[in-house]
C-alpha cells in the first residue's frame, strides 16, 4: 500500500460514514486489501490496477459511495476517523508480524 496521507483517511472515513456501523470492519478490511493488491499490481506491471487504482487508500475508495464531509463537531464522523486510524495501525502490525493483509482470517460481511 502506498503511504497514507490525510486525504486517504478523510475519504475512507466518508465511505464509512455513509454505511451502517456494523459494516465498517468489513469495508475497512476490503479497502486495505484493495490498496495492497493495487500497489502490488503497480509494482509488478508498472500500470495502475484497473479496479483499485494506484495502491493508495484514496484510489481504492474512489468509486465507492461516500457522504459529504461533515465537520469534527459530528461525533459519528470522528468515530469513523478513529476506526480508519485504528485499522491502519492494526494492518501495519499484522504485516510486521508476517500475518499478511487479513491476519489469517477474512472478516465476514454482516
Amino acid at each position: 500500500m502506498r503511504p497514507v496521507l490525510h486525504g486517504d483517511v478523510a475519504i475512507v472515513a466518508r465511505v464509512l460514514y455513509a454505511l451502517p456501523d456494523r459494516e465498517h470492519p468489513y469495508r475497512l478490511a476490503r479497502l486495505l486489501a484493495a490498496a495492497e493488491t493495487a500497489d502490488s499490481f503497480l509494482r509488478t506491471s508498472g500500470c495502475a490496477h484497473p479496479r483499485y487504482g494506484t495502491g493508495s487508500l484514496m484510489a481504492a475508495a474512489a468509486r465507492m459511495p461516500r457522504a459529504p464531509e461533515p465537520d469534527f463537531d459530528d461525533d459519528r464522523y470522528c468515530a469513523c476517523w478513529i476506526k480508519v486510524l485504528s485499522a491502519l495501525i492494526g494492518h501495519r502490525a499484522q504485516k510486521a508480524d508476517g500475518r499478511g493483509v487479513h491476519g489469517g482470517a477474512k472478516p465476514q460481511r454482516p
